[in-house]
């Protein structure tokens, strides 16, 4: 597809650099790791990166830094993940009171473009809800709006397992969608175990590679547990409420995500009024940062006024 700029008139000269990484905001009591980058003028874009517990932004934020030519990308660790603090409470409502207070304070409390991908599609979520008001587009990647997107996670892993993943049991994937995770180590070994579930069908684990990232991310069971408690969890389910979304919305996935099944995305595009559903072919979980960033620069030069 053909790009063009968004029409907001915002010189490429302009981007500088306003918290370099890796910069320390402090934020509703906690210190979350950011980077900024574009014009203090611009309107502000958040991106949310996904790993509940163990997450980072670093990914995702290099994915819409080149949009830093249109708007103020701000991206950072949510509390609990990454380099940020360990400092609760890890709950959707504060995550979400977190990234409005980022609004407000980095952003000009200008209305904000907000992407979540995977877990920061089901926080993204949660904000649309909890402050309509403060968005003026969303942009949802490989995620769903429910807690019963495990349901066929599971039914994908069952199918999958035993080709892509055949260290990985249910008994560790039950663990995973619950708040019973033992420890941090446990939490590692999991991901370790499942990290081949998230390459694309017929793709050859590197156990090498998947070995030294794993060494090198922060796990944080309790964080991860905290998420994962039923008054948390299980009442995350915006299905019925999509149709109140009434900003213009990307719904973005592969066709052959595992963990977020793309009936989930075709669900949300049909709900939210003002969507736009992209599905790609041959993309598991992790869509590529180039298509990423290119399918959210046309959304936005589409329906940006």
């Amino acid at each position: 597809m053909a790009l063009a700029a968004a029409p907001l008139g915002l010189a490429a000269s302009k981007v500088q650099a306003v918290v370099a990484p890796p910069g320390t905001l402090r934020i509703n009591g906690a210190d979350l790791a950011c980077s900024i980058t574009g014009p203090e003028d611009a309107p502000p874009l958040i991106v949310l990166h996904g790993g509940r517990g163990f997450g980072t932004h670093g990914g995702v934020f290099a994915a819409f830094k080149p949009l830093a030519d249109q708007y103020r990308v701000i991206g950072f660790d949510m509390r609990g993940h990454g380099k940020s603090s360990v400092t609760g409470p890890f709950t959707f409502d504060q995550m979400c009171d977190d990234i409005e207070q980022l609004r407000l304070t980095q952003g000009g409390s200008r209305k904000l473009v907000l992407h979540g991908g995977s877990f920061g599609g089901f926080i993204a979520l949660a904000y649309a809800m909890r402050y309509p008001d403060s968005l003026s587009h969303l942009i949802l990647r490989g995620t769903a709006p429910s807690y019963r997107q495990e349901e066929a996670a599971i039914a994908n892993f069952e199918a999958r397992r035993a080709a892509k993943a055949p260290m990985a049991t249910r008994e560790m994937l039950d663990k995973l969608f619950s708040p019973n995770i033992v420890d941090d180590e446990e939490f590692r070994l999991i991901m370790f175990a499942l990290a081949p579930m998230y390459l694309p069908d017929g793709e050859a684990p590197d156990y090498n590679r998947i070995l030294a990232n794993s060494r090198r991310v922060a796990y944080r069971a309790k964080v991860h547990n905290d998420l994962y408690r039923p008054e948390v969890w299980r009442a995350f389910d915006v299905t019925e409420r999509l149709k109140d979304i009434k900003v213009p919305t990307l719904v973005i996935c592969g066709a052959d995500d595992w963990i977020c099944d793309p009936v989930h995305s075709r669900v949300m595009a049909e709900r939210i009024p003002k969507s736009k559903l992209v599905v790609l072919p041959g993309v598991d979980h992790g869509v590529p940062a180039e298509i990423l960033e290119r399918e959210s620069r046309l959304f936005l030069q589409q329906t940006s006024v």
